[in-house]
């Protein structure tokens, strides 16, 4: 090889994995909306489903989605009693390398879930992880998952996750669940308890920057959003009895949403914002509406609707051209105008079981947490209008008894990933 040619090796080796228009780097896409960017995409798939290019049988137990950024997948699982992030090949589904996180937390009487729920965000050549106990660790995806630091919350900053349903003996109820989002030169995660639900880490060294102290709550299983209203930037997070927004230069409290009665014990589904409006939804309430409006350097949070026409579990909902889209849980799927809360159409559980969704070249890619389906769906507020489905070819043996489908597709580079536990398939459909 000429001199020439290493050298130009070389300097590609040295710019950091930009995440490119078609990546899905973090949890829920690259905007953290549950849309891709991806086009050119399948309109139609063969009887049997697109094309499986490759399964991988050892991503171990958790509800992690993966992140892909170019040619590398990374996603979390646990194996035996740790918890790892694990780097793929996106080509072949070939194992790179796997970094520990820390150990895998259970508890007596846990029939859901074992191992990671997060999904890692990767920025240029780093990834940052929060396992199901709250460690947070960033590492060098460049030099073969080299840990560059850790926080542990619950320890560092007396993080606490609400104990409704879960086990409060240890304050995790069911781990952590809130994805990092990287922003800027910060990490924000959720520690959740009385030193603040919002915390935002120097993503170089670890160091905190800020806690928020004024939002004293215990962590959801909801992951943070960025959002600029009014001209200022700020974190918009799921509390357990409605919302809050706060500044993302110095984690103070801009906005607070109170609902009149709480949520249940699963507070799980990523708040959606759109033009001054924050949409919100829970397992058996929801949704609510809320409009921002600056007042006094602060803002007002005023309540639009609020209704019980789209409860969501876990499986999230996305915005498409002024309608929301998701699995109105135990009953099917509904269609909702954003702005006025009005049912468009409603489908019953026979038609698609409730799942997880997201949008990718103008479609809806709906996974049933029973049966394992996927549907193609044409985003249309007139009638719930399928148009290919499959079913996958297996399902995990090692998930948790009363546990199900619950990760969430993704679409990235032209290729479909759907994980359930120890398998991740991934299937062409560009």
């Amino acid at each position: 090889m000429c001199k020439y040619r290493l050298i130009g090796l070389g300097l590609a080796l040295a710019l950091p994995l930009l995440a490119r228009g078609d990546d899905w780097p973090q949890w829920r896409g690259p905007d953290r909306t549950g849309v891709s960017k991806e086009k050119g995409l399948l309109k139609k798939w063969p009887d049997k489903g697109p094309e499986l290019a490759w399964t991988f049988t050892d991503a171990g137990t958790g509800y992690s989605a993966p992140a892909v950024v170019g040619d590398r997948i990374y996603v979390l699982g646990a194996r035996k009693d740790e918890e790892y992030v694990i780097a793929l090949n996106a080509k072949n589904g070939d194992e790179l390398w796997v970094a520990k996180i820390g150990p895998v937390y259970d508890w007596k009487g846990n029939q859901w879930n074992r191992g990671p729920n997060t999904t890692p965000a990767v920025d240029g050549d780093f990834l940052y992880a929060v396992g199901s106990q709250g460690i947070v660790v960033r590492i060098n995806v460049a030099k073969k998952g080299a840990e560059v630091w850790r926080k542990d919350m619950p320890k560092d900053f007396d993080g606490e996750v609400n104990p409704i349903g879960g086990d409060a003996k240890l304050k995790l109820a069911w781990g952590y669940a809130g994805s990092p989002l990287v922003d800027g030169d910060q990490v924000i995660c959720t520690p959740g308890g009385k030193k603040g639900l919002l915390l935002a880490l120097d993503k170089k060294t670890g160091a905190p920057k800020w806690q928020s102290k004024e939002v004293p709550e215990q962590a959801t299983y909801a992951s943070p959003i960025v959002a600029d209203v009014g001209g200022v930037r700020q974190y918009i997070a799921m509390t357990q009895d409605g919302a809050v927004g706060v500044k993302a230069e110095d984690g103070s409290l801009l906005w607070r949403y109170k609902r009149s009665t709480p949520y249940g014990d699963i507070v799980a589904p990523t708040p959606i914002y759109h033009d001054n409006h924050v949409f919100l939804t829970s397992w058996k309430v929801g949704p609510d509406l809320i409009k921002l409006e600056a007042a006094d350097k602060k803002f007002k949070a005023t309540k639009i609707y609020s209704s019980k026409d789209l409860s969501n579990e876990h499986g999230d909902v996305v915005l498409v051209d002024g309608c929301v889209y998701g699995s109105h849980v135990d009953r099917g799927w509904k269609c909702l105008d954003f702005k006025t809360g009005d049912v468009k159409w409603e489908t019953t559980d026979r038609d698609l079981g409730s799942g997880s969704v997201i949008c990718a070249d103008g479609k809806l890619y709906c996974l049933t947490e029973e049966e394992g389906e996927v549907a193609l769906v044409e985003p249309t507020p007139k009638e719930f209008k399928e148009i290919s489905r499959f079913t996958l070819p297996k399902q995990s043996t090692q998930r948790k008894p009363s546990g199900k489908v619950w990760t969430h597709p993704v679409v990235a580079n032209g290729c479909l990933y759907l994980r359930d536990q120890e398998l991740l398939f991934c299937y062409k459909v560009k």
